[in-house]
């Protein structure tokens, strides 16, 4: 067997906010809050250290700096080594995957292409300590970044979800790992949706996201059932355009937020297909900048904007859906590949055993 790569811990190896007052104002700040012990949580806030790494992350590309791509983003998922890998992880967790789809609603594709996008099935979970990414990002959010007071509250709120979580499940809060951003486990929750959302789909008593593939599975599976999946709707169409007619500024003003019925659509220039045009509900479209080339469209239905609740990003929710549709794909193929071999080999074997018997009948005689 080849050796495992070991993965590059991202320790914080900043100060200590051990001795800083306004660290063990938050601390208890949280403890009053989540009704956690005072002292402990003291405890674990003073043993964090500052992650750099983890505040440069967060910060924006500067503008200018590089235009959005969807052909390369979507490059980057949908390769052949990771549709290989979702294959292999599907055949592996076939009745999981079919038991969540008919429990939630939510098809296989979907969960495996979150799961493939996130973490490539697991292999990548992340490298930070969860407390010390959460704990940095609560205290030292960079003030240069448009949103800096909004984004403190959040991860507030978040090292707040996470310590009480650790504290209920009787869990190390410096064990568990996860992004830069405090995202842990197979599905990349964040420790609010751990929470809310987390399932125990193996039955083992206790919802565990990093260990169990089960609990990954079915807890995507109820994430996405929260967020208003509506089962047998498709996540997009294609769309061409009337020029004479498009009102294109129109269109892009609700972002991707289904706005539109399929009339308002078509009188404002947008064509569909037939399928489309027999949509019921809202349609957004959607636009993906292809850097210098022109941008790619598509008309998302409300399961498009589910997917984006995950993850508010179109090229994201596309990449997810594409990379699923991939995986999906290729399990036919391969199955149909499996039954011509079979059916091939059929005959083979009869007249293999036929020559068999025959022989031994003039042994026998």
């Amino acid at each position: 067997m080849p050796l495992r790569r070991l993965p590059s811990w991202v320790d914080g190896n900043g100060p200590s906010y051990a001795k800083r007052a306004d660290a063990m104002t938050l601390a208890d700040e949280i403890a009053a809050q989540q009704g956690l012990d005072r002292a402990w949580v003291r405890r674990q806030i003073a043993r964090v250290r500052q992650v750099p790494q983890a505040l440069e992350r967060v910060l924006p590309p500067s503008p200018g700096s590089r235009a959005r791509d969807w052909q390369q983003y979507r490059g980057n998922y949908l390769q052949a080594q990771r549709i290989g890998a979702g294959v292999e992880f599907w055949r592996k967790h076939e009745a999981l995957l079919s038991r969540a789809s008919v429990q939630y609603g939510v098809p296989a594709e979907i969960i495996v292409g979150i799961l493939g996008v996130e973490t490539y099935y697991g292999r990548n979970t992340g490298n930070f300590r969860v407390i010390e990414a959460l704990t940095t990002l609560s205290l030292d959010f960079p003030a240069a970044h448009p949103r800096a007071a909004a984004r403190t509250a959040f991860f507030r709120e978040e090292l707040a979800a996470f310590l009480k979580k650790c504290h209920a499940a009787k869990l190390d809060p410096f064990q568990l790992r996860g992004s830069f951003a405090g995202a842990l486990g197979i599905p990349q929750f964040m420790p609010s949706n751990w929470a809310r959302y987390g399932v125990d789909f193996d039955g083992d008593g206790r919802v565990d996201l990093s260990g169990s593939v089960a609990d990954a599975i079915g807890s995507v599976a109820n994430y996405f059932k929260s967020f208003n999946w509506k089962p047998g709707m498709p996540t997009h169409y294609t769309v061409s355009f009337d020029y004479a007619l498009l009102d294109l500024p129109l269109l892009l003003a609700p972002d991707i937020k289904p706005t539109f019925a399929v009339e308002q659509f078509t009188a404002m220039g947008v064509l569909l297909g037939h399928d489309a045009r027999q949509h019921e509900g809202p349609l957004a479209l959607v636009e993906l900048q292809n850097g210098d080339y022109s941008p790619s469209y598509v008309a998302g239905t409300e399961n498009f904007y589910a997917v984006t609740r995950y993850n508010w990003s179109s090229y994201y929710a596309l990449a997810v859906i594409e990379l699923g549709e991939a995986v999906s794909q290729a399990m036919v193929s391969g199955r149909l590949r499996d039954r011509e071999s079979a059916t091939r080999e059929s005959p083979l074997r009869e007249n293999t055993a036929r020559e068999a018997a025959n022989e031994d009948k003039s042994t026998r005689m």
